[in-house]
């Protein structure tokens, strides 16, 4: 059977934060029970849909899954496995906010097969969790992610942010010596983006943010870069770090430009050269399927270009880049015979590199990644 990943999108939060622009509602006990009863719908709605295919991931991500309660969650897992083949060796993640977790809950997601947690730390500095306007403080994380270990969890992933406001290199220094003393399986370093719409992004228009400079951001990148190899926890993606065997599977779909299904409202997917959205709105979300109709706002087919495009953008994210014997072995060309020009361009500019079997971003390609890739649209 054909392989395939399940993301599942839980839209709710205790708040907002302040540089979050993804879709998310505050928590609303009568709206929660609304969605989840219009998911567990969807999913049943998707069971000839994914008849053909083992589901090799499931990825519940958010907003803020963990804010849901056990028996809402319990609902959700035993709706994909009634509907789904579900690889018995399947990654299954659930993101978890630090100030929604407890002891209770992290038994139970262990019991119903979860067995890995991405865990939002984003830094290990008090006052600017509380400035970005996160619910928890550097020792509620600690101490849940003591619990996770002692629940069982061998597989977690901590996701910090850095080129934050008020955020310097000590600061972000002690904040990745903190985390590699834990000794997470995975680490996701993300560098912060203020989106229109958001807090930040009114701040910074107001000239009320005291940001890193670009030089300084950089700086910081590398700097992780550096101490996370030298810890073993090696990058293998552009902000994406793992020991040995704990690379994230599903994230992996993503960016090898494989086929994955996502349900709940504002979902993706790429299914069968097509890639098509929920809808963004979860009064919509939920009408739809009350219909019975699936709730999808967007579809668009993908030709053989578009995937090819796609696939070399998506895969020269990956540390070990794009390896020309499989992109053959799909498309049934040569990436040089397509693009040999650009890519001999990209090489004289010291932004890609030719090892081996792979074409991959050197360093400095890495820190312009966009501008290499809009070489391929």
């Amino acid at each position: 059977m054909k392989e395939i990943g399940l993301y599942v999108h839980i839209p709710f939060c205790i708040k907002k934060c302040k540089y979050c622009d993804f879709i998310s509602y505050r928590q609303n006990n009568s709206m929660i029970d609304s969605y989840v009863t219009a998911l567990t719908k969807e999913l049943s709605m998707h069971k000839n849909t994914l008849r053909d295919y083992k589901i090799k991931t499931v990825f519940i991500g958010g907003g803020t899954p963990s804010i849901l309660d056990i028996n809402k969650l319990d609902i959700i897992i035993n709706q994909i496995h009634k509907n789904f083949d579900i690889n018995s060796r399947a990654e299954v993640t659930i993101e978890c906010n630090p100030g929604t977790l407890t002891k209770e809950k992290l038994k139970f997601y262990k019991n119903i097969g979860i067995n890995r947690l991405s865990i939002g730390l984003q830094s290990f500095n008090n006052e600017i969790l509380k400035f970005i306007g996160r619910i928890h403080s550097k020792e509620d994380f600690i101490d849940n992610y003591n619990k996770a270990r002692n629940a069982g969890f061998e597989n977690i992933n901590i996701d910090l942010i850095y080129g934050l406001p008020n955020q310097d290199m000590k600061d972000w220094e002690g904040t990745l010596k903190e985390v590699i003393k834990l000794k997470p399986e995975h680490v996701s370093a993300y560098s912060l983006k203020i989106e229109e719409g958001t807090v930040l992004y009114r701040l910074l228009d107001e000239k009320k943010l005291n940001l890193p400079s670009d030089e300084e951001d950089r700086d910081m990148y590398h700097f992780a870069i550096d101490l996370l190899n030298e810890n073993r926890i090696r990058q293998y993606e552009i902000s994406n770090f793992s020991k040995n065997g704990y690379e994230c599977m599903h994230n992996l779909i993503y960016w090898n430009n494989e086929e994955y299904l996502g349900v709940g409202v504002s979902a993706h997917s790429y299914l069968n050269q097509k890639r098509f959205s929920n809808t963004n709105d979860i009064n919509e979300y939920i009408n739809f399927i009350n219909r019975g109709e699936l709730p999808i706002q967007m579809e668009e087919y993908k030709n053989k270009e578009d995937e090819i495009t796609e696939t070399i953008f998506l895969t020269l994210r990956l540390n070990k880049g794009l390896d020309l014997m499989k992109f053959h072995d799909r498309f049934q060309v040569s990436i040089l015979d397509i693009y040999g020009d650009k890519i001999r361009k990209l090489i004289d500019l010291g932004l890609l590199t030719i090892k081996g079997n792979h074409i991959r971003l050197t360093s400095y390609g890495m820190d312009v990644s966009n501008q290499v890739f809009v070489e391929f649209l």
